[in-house]
């Protein structure tokens, strides 16, 4: 949540809160000062360093051992009696907060956001970007992350957790930085690169690679050793079992990890924002652009659009995972 928090860029830079993040894109964006937001998202990396190092600290003092065998004990219940309705009163009013303004906000704008000249044309040019982006970025990374993920998996070992720990290092790391590394990156080393939708999408693989490759690697750890033995000692080449055996068993999270991080990279903004074509807008920047002149009306057709777009991968994954199947045996027990 720490990291979260300090590599936040939207909500701090609609509501002109100086922090660094902000404060970083302002000096490349706006004031063209390259070594100054340089010295900025170094700290703000030293930032991010010292907590992932804390918790890492705190994490081995504060070891747990499970103890295994025995009977288990139920969970005790404790009767609210009429403090229920207060409790329930509580996190009705939380979820409506949470739900209920946006919601309303959205409402309030979307008819006269839509009414406006060449609204649904932006609308429209805007979403096929996102998907464009997202697709190209979900894709770079599934590709990378099933040869990590079936490594940690299959073979694991020394070499295995180093490039794990390294994909979990670039995850930590705010967006803003990483894309204010590739624009380096690209004016020095691959200009050809530079501002194309290949560079966006390698930031998106830097930045959620480490969610592919659990997803890969869960899938794969859940998939049948024997099932690749049996096929091996037929006298199947390993790259034959692989692609017969072990990635059409693991292919259900696959997808669902690709669902994942399309999802993550279409909301994603910093490095969007610095990454993005030239003449290229997605939903996520052109909502930055207009709520950050106040422009709500204008801003509430992406939003809605961007909600809608990212509601269905997000139902898929509630579906195939059995969360909207226990949610309902719940209620109804």
């Amino acid at each position: 949540m720490a990291l979260y928090v300090l590599s936040d860029f939207g909500a701090v830079s609609v509501l002109r809160v100086d922090v660094f993040t902000r404060a970083v894109f302002t000096s490349l964006s706006l004031g063209f000062d390259r070594i100054g937001a340089l010295v900025l998202a170094t700290v703000l990396v030293a930032l991010t360093v010292l907590i992932v190092s804390s918790e890492q600290l705190t994490r081995r003092r504060a070891a747990r051992y499970a103890r295994l065998g025995g009977a288990g004990r139920p969970p005790a219940r404790l009767r609210l009696g009429r403090l229920r309705w207060l409790a329930v009163s509580g996190l009705v009013s939380a979820a409506g907060l949470a739900l209920g303004v946006p919601a309303a906000s959205l409402a309030r704008w979307f008819g006269e956001g839509v009414s406006r000249p060449d609204s649904l044309t932006g609308l429209a040019t805007a979403a096929g970007n996102s998907l464009t982006v997202s697709a190209a970025g979900a894709g770079l990374i599934m590709l990378l992350a099933l040869p990590l993920g079936l490594l940690g998996a299959r073979a694991p070992g020394t070499f295995a957790v180093v490039l794990d720990r390294l994909a979990y290092l670039s995850h930590a790391l705010p967006g803003l930085v990483i894309g204010l590394s590739l624009v380096f990156f690209g004016i020095n080393v691959v200009y050809p690169l530079y501002q194309s939708v290949w560079l966006l999408a390698l930031a998106y693989a830097a930045l959620f690679l480490p969610l592919a490759v659990a997803a890969v690697g869960t899938a794969a750890l859940q998939a049948p050793l024997a099932l690749e033995e049996v096929a091996r000692s037929l006298g199947r080449h390993k790259s034959h079992v692989l692609r017969t055996v072990t990635v059409p068993l693991a292919a259900p999270g696959i997808g669902a990890g690709a669902v994942l991080v399309f999802l993550i990279c279409m909301k994603e903004l910093p490095a969007t924002l610095l990454l993005q074509p030239t003449g290229m807008q997605t939903l996520a920047t052109e909502l930055w652009s207009r709520t950050s002149v106040s422009a709500y009306a204008a801003a509430a057709p992406y939003a809605a659009l961007l909600v809608l777009l990212a509601a269905v991968p997000t139902w898929w994954l509630s579906a195939r995972t059995g969360v909207l199947a226990q949610a309902v045996q719940g209620g109804g027990s």
